[in-house]
């Protein structure tokens, strides 16, 4: 009998990444809290500075609910590889056997999991303090899960190219805010046709194909950028 193990095959190995990740987040429940906890900060001040009439809010509901979000996103991202980097854990997914753009998918579907779903768990308490009606909060809750797992995806492409760097929450940010502003634009129109009763089909149909096309080529990226930051 052969002493060998058999070969883990792509899917099960990315399981297990993402297994990972899940654990490992579950463990740090406070820097979990901290997009969700800025995010409602956000959202919720603005009643208190301005004009609490509900025709007001409702017409700035959707600009203030995508900016506290996309904001709210970047503030995790800087850590995401940081980690992984410090233990080794990034070079042992370079020696893995498997292809490294599929094990960084699944590390960053998990940290999408454990942070655009509270977020967007989060929307309709946000968007109650802003008099959005309730017709909208579906709307609201699916552009968000599309617009945030764009955002953590291009994201994560800024975070592997800014490992190197001292600075990289600053970095990050000038690298990962222009790329993700059509994300800002489509998400907050769609809202706002929600919010007026008109559909929003076309918004969330553009964020649909961004998020594809995000989810198609970061892995990519990232697996390039994590391999010439570990040369």
């Amino acid at each position: 009998m052969s002493g060998a193990r058999d070969p883990v095959s792509l899917p099960s190995a990315a399981a297990r990444v993402f297994g990972r990740e899940c654990r490992l987040g579950v463990r740090r429940v406070g820097e979990l809290l901290q997009p969700v906890t800025f995010f409602l900060m956000v959202t919720t001040l603005f009643p208190l500075a301005l004009s609490p009439e509900p025709s007001l809010m409702r017409n700035i509901a959707p600009g203030v609910v995508w900016v506290g979000a996309l904001l709210s996103s970047l503030l995790s991202l800087e850590g995401l590889f940081r980690a992984d980097l410090d233990d080794g854990t990034l070079e042992q997914l370079v020696l893995a056997g498997q292809p490294l753009a599929g094990l960084v998918a699944a590390k960053v579907l998990a940290h999408w999991l454990l942070v655009g779903v509270p977020l967007v768990l989060a929307a309709p308490l946000a968007a109650s303090s802003l008099s959005v009606p309730a017709a909208a909060l579906p709307v609201l809750m699916l552009g968000l899960a599309l617009g945030t797992g764009v955002i953590v995806f291009v994201g994560a492409v800024g975070a592997a190219l800014t490992l190197a760097g001292r600075r990289g929450s600053v970095l990050l940010s000038l690298l990962v805010l222009p790329l993700v502003m059509p994300v800002l634009i489509f998400g907050a129109r769609a809202t706002d046709e929600a919010v007026r009763g008109d559909s929003a089909a076309g918004g969330l149909w553009l964020l649909l194909a961004m998020l594809i096309l995000a989810v198609t080529l970061a892995p990519l990226a990232v697996a390039a950028a994590v391999r010439i930051c570990l040369e």
